[in-house]
């Protein structure tokens, strides 16, 4: 439970709380090093490589680093994690570089930035407002996000989800904002018959030959699914790469079954096909039975 504050924070000359690192935790101090260090590989004299790359050349690495991250979360590798984070501040620190560069801003700017939000969004924290539990938290946040998407001319519930992010995690987020405002099935029932509707329409594109419905309806479909794991509290990103990773092990069962008798994945009829899959997907169950690290 969040209670305001007995007394009103001590605010800096920048109108923001006293801000400054508690006792014995972590300070930033290094971070301070990576700024200097990217500036001296973009200075004259620096990385040639580094001083070609534009915001346009960084994309790629910024989202592999990304999914690296997650990659290292997923798989429970605490030094792996460090080190990736490293590799992804690197990126927001190169790129806030090139952009004071430009005379836009910098790496102050951006923190700064964070920062004036993040105590803007907690008034539970540093204001006056009351939080009782985690809902209201995230209540009190959609207003606030609401209020000031408005008053920087940007309207809609779904205004702010990127257009370029994963197709799945747009139509979960979707969902997520449209329900914050009240546009919502009461339960999972709605979307799970929605998914029943949308794989008929699906059919009968099909039948028809119709490639552009087909698209639009798949679509629909797949929309109507990331719906049903939201109302059932699933993150879909990770179910499907669940589902995903077991299949691409399974592939490979076959696969080494099929080596081991000199022979492809091609070489085996349908059928063969059928019955190594089935007999992959019960040796890998009974492996990840004998050790749940392998689920």
């Amino acid at each position: 439970m969040s209670t305001p504050p007995t007394t009103t924070p001590a605010t800096t000359n920048d109108g923001l709380p006293d801000l400054t690192p508690l006792p014995g935790k972590q300070t930033g101090a290094e971070v301070a090093k990576l700024v200097g260090l990217m500036q001296r590989l973009l200075a004259p004299g620096g990385c040639p490589w580094d001083r070609e790359q534009t915001l346009a050349t960084l994309v790629p690495y910024l989202v592999e680093e990304t999914y690296e991250v997650v990659d290292a979360i997923a798989a429970g590798d605490v030094a792996d994690h460090r080190e990736e984070l490293g590799d992804l501040l690197l990126q927001i620190v190169f790129q806030s570089e090139l952009r004071f560069a430009e005379g836009a801003f910098g790496i102050d700017e951006v923190a700064r930035g964070i920062v004036t939000k993040l105590v803007r969004r907690h008034p539970h924290v540093f204001g006056d407002a009351v939080a009782r539990d985690a809902g209201a938290v995230l209540a009190n946040w959609a207003k606030l996000k609401a209020s000031e998407k408005a008053e920087k001319g940007k309207h809609g519930a779904l205004h702010g989800i990127p257009a370029s992010a994963p197709a799945l995690l747009r139509a979960t987020r979707g969902g997520e904002k449209a329900s914050a405002v009240g546009f919502d099935w009461p339960d999972a029932a709605g979307p799970r018959a929605k998914i029943d509707e949308e794989l008929r329409e699906l059919d009968d594109a099909w039948r028809a030959g119709d490639r552009a419905a087909m698209e639009h309806e798949l679509g629909d479909a797949l929309l109507a699914l990331a719906n049903l794991a939201r109302k059932l509290n699933i993150d879909a990103e990770s179910a499907l790469r669940a589902a995903t990773d077991r299949f691409a092990a399974r592939f490979r069962h076959i696969e080494v079954a099929l080596e081991a008798q000199g022979r492809a994945v091609a070489d085996a009829s349908p059928e063969e096909q059928d019955r190594l899959w089935d007999a992959a997907k019960l040796a890998l169950e009974a492996t990840a039975e004998t050790n749940p690290a392998t689920k």
